[in-house]
């Protein structure tokens, strides 16, 4: 029986990758069709969510009857109410890619992104990228130095968060109110991308040690 146990939490950890690849996926496809007005690759991201939503709601089913069924206590009930949580996280970060490909999809054929502002959402792409590469090398390995360390990738958003604020409140602002709110909405899709990782890399920590990530800081 334990070892059956232990097999469906391995399981679980693999299914928490596939959730992050598939929602690293979904964000570069998003930053790549709302850069280029691609309506076909916004309507593919789109679509795709719903697997993203699948894979979750299958999780926390199986993870709520293993709950009842085993009853773990300790370190097993740890790793299984963390898994639910990233769970959560993982799909939320599908959520924000999939709002990206709608603003693609409602301002094609024209592109949603003003010239000046491209430099500064590819850089948003890249680092969502990256951090969510790592978030799931970090699932994978539960490497508790690496989800330490993950919050100095997370500032670099904030960083070129703030830096398109900046922009959109300059007095010459150019490109008027509908286009500042739909950058408003990309950046913070953005930014709580991030964050959302960051938040699965803490909670891998926890169910590692026992301890919040944020007492290390």
């Amino acid at each position: 029986m334990r070892d059956a146990f232990h097999e469906d939490l391995d399981a679980i950890d693999q299914s928490l990758v596939e959730m992050s690849e598939l929602a690293a996926n979904a964000m570069l496809r998003a930053t790549k069709a709302i850069l280029e007005a691609d309506l076909a690759l916004a309507e593919e991201v789109i679509s795709e969510d719903e697997r993203i939503d699948s894979l979750h709601h299958d999780l926390d089913n199986r993870i709520l009857t293993l709950m009842a069924r085993q009853q773990p206590v300790a370190g097993d009930l740890r790793t299984l109410v963390a898994s639910i949580r990233m769970s959560s996280d993982i799909e939320r970060m599908g959520d924000l890619a999939h709002h990206i490909a709608k603003l693609a999809r409602m301002r094609f054929p024209a592109c949603a992104i003003p010239p000046e502002l491209v430099f500064i959402i590819q850089e948003m792409g890249s680092v969502a990228q990256e951090i969510v590469k790592k978030t799931t090398g970090i699932i994978n390995s539960r490497d508790t130095k690496a989800a330490i360390e993950l919050e100095k990738d997370d500032d670099a958003m904030d960083k070129l968060h703030r830096k398109l604020f900046e922009i959109l409140l300059d007095d010459k602002w150019p490109h008027g109110i509908e286009t500042a709110i739909d950058m408003t909405l990309i950046g913070r899709y953005y930014e709580r991308y991030a964050d959302h990782a960051v938040s699965v890399a803490r909670r891998v920590y926890f169910l590692v040690t026992g301890s919040y990530a944020s007492d290390q800081l």
